[in-house]
């Protein structure tokens, strides 16, 4: 019997516990991702048996329905699914697990072989990238990356700063800019779920783990960015925001920041991009080493 409770700061070091050593690189596991969304998913974990549990809410042909995540663990993999689908039962629901990767896949496939459904989902593929290439920008590839910068370069000086408590206000002027060259009215929901998450983010940034930093032109914060570890050589980055008025800024941004995160951290996770193809073309842009695949995992009756 699984024992859930909502996720919030203070449960922090019991989930890190899980996900820091762990190879699952999907940017859902990312504790600061969890918190910061808990409020729109109603998510909750539980640990047993060597396991990490993560359920949560999404919206489904217009309908909720209760999901979990891949177990994180060294426990028993085939008990722990079981376990996971009694909770789903037992709260009036069929068992769904969200972004499960080829791997996780594989692992679901050995202990219950063609007793899973896997529907793909491309628009939640994460993109990673080595932290080497966003950080240096080096060769043919990114020859149009380096053009940006060097363009911006040519028309402002500008300074780089990390993201500390004393600047968030203005950190969060460059959102709404950002929002009102953006938004359209089929955007407003989503937009606005995205600013609570970040407040509550902006405003628990050490408690959350996060790392952060923004572009200064003429004392004006123009772009700023913010993530936070996925496991011990993954790193997440979970918002990039600028004034699109100043063209070129989110290559100085995305090298800028990338340049900074520390070495241990061979990839970094730029998240989905949601099937919105301008979002697509960029992030294809940017040569990801991998595109993780996403499934959804349906148990068959």
């Amino acid at each position: 019997m699984l024992s859930f409770k909502p996720i919030t700061i203070e449960d922090r070091e019991a989930i890190r516990t899980f996900t820091l050593p762990g190879d699952l690189l999907n940017c859902d596991y990312a504790f600061a991702n969890m918190c910061s969304w808990s409020f729109l998913y109603e998510s909750e974990y539980a640990v047993t048996d060597g396991f990490l549990f993560l359920r949560f809410y999404v919206e489904e042909k217009g309908r909720r329905h209760l999901a979990y995540m891949f177990p994180v663990g060294s426990g028993d993999l085939k008990t722990a699914v079981e376990v996971m689908e009694n909770d789903a039962v037992s709260m009036g629901y069929s068992l769904l697990i969200l972004g499960v990767t080829p791997d996780s896949r594989d692992k679901l496939n050995a202990v219950f072989p063609d007793r899973f459904t896997y529907i793909t989902e491309r628009d939640y593929f994460d993109y990673i990238y080595l932290r080497e290439d966003l950080a240096g920008l080096k060769g043919k590839r990114f020859q149009a990356k380096r053009n940006h910068i060097n363009k911006f370069t040519a028309q402002y000086e500008y300074t780089y700063l990390p993201v500390t408590p004393d600047i968030i206000d203005r950190c969060m002027e460059v959102e709404r800019i950002w929002c009102r060259a953006n938004v359209n009215e089929s955007d407003e929901e989503a937009l606005a779920h995205e600013r609570r998450s970040m407040l509550f983010a902006m405003n628990r940034f050490d408690e959350l783990g996060l790392l952060g930093g923004a572009i200064v032109v003429d004392g004006k914060i123009i772009a700023f960015t913010y993530g936070s570890p996925i496991n011990r050589y993954t790193f997440g980055i979970h918002v990039e925001k600028a004034d699109v008025s100043y063209e070129g800024i989110f290559s100085v941004i995305n090298r800028e920041f990338a340049s900074r995160i520390p070495e241990q951290y061979t990839y970094i996770n730029r998240e989905e991009d949601l099937g919105l193809p301008g979002l697509r073309r960029s992030k294809l842009s940017y040569n990801p080493v991998i595109l993780l695949e996403k499934n959804a995992a349906v148990k068959r009756r």
